[in-house]
């Protein structure tokens, strides 16, 4: 009699032990795909990715980083200007628009040149922001 229970609790147990180890290693490949990391482009340092995704308060779409509830795409096309403007129309977003001080100082840690959306408006003698805007004094 000892002899079937000592059996069976081995079977058990073995049962037990598998089914655990099937249910870790799905939630395992679950919580990657669900926490895997955006795709970044390679011109990115991964201390800077890090560094904006802890302040990000956006979701933003795959391969754009998030920064103070605004979402980028920094991309290592080489680009004209009016390429790169067109691209973001046809994206719904426009080219950057500088607010503050703290967009710029996040912008310089990547070591990346960028377009602005900027450009100079002959009708008014004067640049202007994308948005037609004036570009702040203090910036």
């Amino acid at each position: 009699m000892a002899v079937f229970h000592t059996a069976s609790w081995r079977l058990i147990s073995g049962i037990l032990g598998v089914t655990c180890f099937l249910l870790m290693a799905t939630l395992g490949i679950l919580l990657k795909n669900l926490f895997s990391e955006q795709s970044i482009e390679a011109t990115v340092s991964p201390e800077f990715t890090t560094e904006l995704q802890k302040v990000s308060c956006c979701f933003c779409p795959e391969k754009w980083i998030g920064f103070r509830c605004n979402c980028y795409l920094i991309s290592n096309e080489e680009k004209t200007w009016a390429e790169s403007r067109r691209t973001c129309a046809s994206q719904n977003s426009s080219l950057l628009t500088l607010e503050s001080w703290d967009e710029l100082g996040f912008l310089k840690r990547s070591k990346i040149f960028y377009w602005l959306g900027l450009s100079y408006n002959a009708k008014y003698g004067a640049w202007l922001w994308e948005d037609g805007s004036a570009p702040s004094r203090d910036l």
